[in-house]
């Protein structure tokens, strides 16, 4: 069947567009990956990118509806691109993550990839999902309600990417191969970005800084996409109230909020109403960090917020007020007051689990080998792990090697219990916790379980937040806490009423998050930290949902890559 999918008419701002609701239909887009120079903080490089831009084009599509990217490699490196918080019902072939569910697209490659739209409602991305690419290759995704059906909330007079970044002046490449060779921490970025704009805080910026025009008295639908490699971020509006509406495109209860907390992988669909005085105001993101000893890009990124009107505006705008930059109660005070809508909920949120696994998220260290390079402390090599397993890519994605049968690529038994048992908050852990096994373990969940996974955090090495993603599905996010999680106590106090349903959950440093949901998608979905530093060091697994009767994996497309 041949299906609608929308072309954009643009109003060009800056480097980027404000995004209008009219729209014309069509069924395929064409992603041409290349090389393009851009400016920022006083020097130009060259970055990978989609069609020239950065951030890349939006992909537009109607709640159910399927579209076709055609996805061309006319850069130097391998690629994949995933559709993040796209569930692909039965069709993971299409999903994107590298050596899981399809080899690179290699240069000169191509693949025309199918995106099927199913539950999701409101705001996604896109990226690159293959070394760290991803830095400069992404871009929102609008998924609207069905033809003839309306938001349930006051319709927007306009709607607005607000894509967050991170800017590194050396080559991301660079950065990547330097920091995995190094065995230590990767560079900071150089500048945090707004619609790929440092801001008017930043060296020879100012000119360039993203500028929003508003009318007074009118809504805009901010949508709004934490694209940043390693960042957490608090986001303001100076004078303004936020009144967010859905995450990880499902619809939220309305909160009406001074800040946001949005971790790398989450997007927000946020009103802003323009009620104040005609002027320029600043909107402003800049990190939030648990861990008392990482170092962090502690800079600002702003953008304008431009009234019309005949009137002079104040040359510099107030920041907003964000909270301090370890303000743990501040980031979790949010997340704990985002609620679902449980009148659009695709499901009941899972009462009686099938499946219960509790896996530790942990970073962790290697001894140092004869020959290597070890930056890590105490002259080891940094590495992460779940269930102290740190993760090792395979060289045939997991998805083909499961789809026909080919051993030797991956093993089953993730366990659904941490190996060893301790205070896995405590302080001065001892040493030989810290060193994980390696491996290429998966776990196999049975097509309609009810699963609960429980993330615990823990101190070794250093304690820190993680942004865990799912693919394949949308979860109930039912809980967190801080210390232990203890299952008889800490589960009664799940909110089972009314959870948001999302794809991406930030486990607190030294604490624990629970999610629900049904396995109800046959395939194999990645389960990583979306920190990409802790990625590359091993904090991941695939779950692989097993077919059901009348539910099985879709056969693969004819073009897929090679490996």
């Amino acid at each position: 069947m041949w299906l609608d999918m929308k072309i954009i008419f643009l109003e060009i701002l800056c480097c980027f567009s404000l995004i209008h609701i009219s729209y014309q239909r069509h069924n395929e887009y064409h992603f041409v990956v290349k090389e393009a120079n851009y400016t920022r903080l006083c020097s130009t490089k060259s970055i990978l990118t989609v069609n020239g831009k950065f951030p890349g084009p939006i992909i537009r599509a109607h709640y159910g509806e399927t579209v076709y990217v055609n996805v061309y490699n006319k850069g130097k490196y391998n690629i994949t691109l995933h559709w993040h918080g796209v569930k692909q019902p039965r069709n993971p072939w299409s999903d994107g993550p590298e050596y899981i569910t399809q080899c690179p697209i290699k240069p000169g490659g191509k693949f025309r990839q199918k995106v099927k739209f199913s539950i999701e409602e409101g705001t996604l991305w896109w990226h690159a999902h293959s070394d760290w690419s991803r830095a400069t290759v992404h871009g929102p995704i609008y998924v609207y309600p069905r033809k003839n059906s309306s938001y349930p909330f006051p319709k927007p007079d306009a709607e607005v990417p607000i894509v967050l970044g991170e800017w590194w002046k050396s080559d991301i490449i660079d950065v990547y191969e330097g920091f995995v060779r190094s065995g230590g921490d990767p560079n900071n970025s150089d500048a945090l970005t707004i619609n790929g704009q440092p801001g008017d805080l930043y060296p020879c910026s100012k000119p360039e800084t993203f500028r929003l025009n508003v009318d007074h008295g009118k809504r805009y639908l901010l949508r709004i996409v934490n694209a940043a490699m390693n960042t957490i971020l608090f986001f303001a509006v100076s004078k303004h109230n936020l009144t967010v509406v859905g995450a990880d495109s499902s619809y939220t209860k309305p909160l009406t909020t001074d800040y946001i907390c949005i971790a790398p992988g989450q997007t927000v669909d946020a009103l802003l109403h323009a009620n104040q005085e005609p002027n320029d105001y600043y909107m402003a993101a800049r990190v939030y960090s648990s861990s008392p000893v990482i170092t962090v890009d502690n800079t600002t990124t702003t953008a304008r917020i431009h009234y019309s009107g005949n009137y002079t505006p104040t040359p510099t705008p107030s920041l907003p007020r964000l909270p301090n930059i370890n303000d743990t109660r501040a980031a979790f005070d949010y997340y704990g007051s985002v609620k679902g809508l449980p009148e659009t909920y695709p499901y009941k949120v899972p009462t009686k689990i099938g499946t219960h696994i509790l896996s530790t998220v942990s970073i962790n260290s290697f001894p140092c080998s004869e020959g290597q390079i070890c930056e890590g402390p105490n002259r080891t090599r940094f590495a992460a792990s779940m269930n102290n397993i740190s993760f090792q890519t395979p060289s045939i994605d997991i998805l083909e090697a499961y789809y026909y049968h080919i051993n030797g690529i991956y093993s089953k038994g993730f366990p659904s219990f941490p190996p060893y048992i301790f205070n896995f908050t405590g302080e001065d852990l001892p040493l030989e916790l810290e060193i994980p096994r390696r491996g290429t373990k998966v776990r196999v969940i049975k097509f309609g379980s009810k699963v609960e996974v429980v993330f615990q955090g823990t101190n070794l090495f250093l304690g820190i937040d993680h942004p865990m993603h799912l693919h394949g599905t949308s979860f109930y996010f039912v809980g967190y806490g801080f210390g232990n999680f203890n299952k008889h106590n800490d589960s009664k106090t799940f909110n089972l009423i009314d959870p948001p349903l999302i794809n991406t959950v930030l486990v607190p440093r030294n604490g624990w998050a629970a999610i629900r949901y049904r396995a109800s998608n046959p395939g194999v979905w990645f389960l990583h930290c979306h920190l990409e530093r802790h990625l590359t060091w091993g904090m991941e697994t695939v779950f692989i949902v097993k077919n059901g009767r009348h539910r099985k994996v879709l056969p693969p497309p004819p073009d897929m890559p090679p490996c």
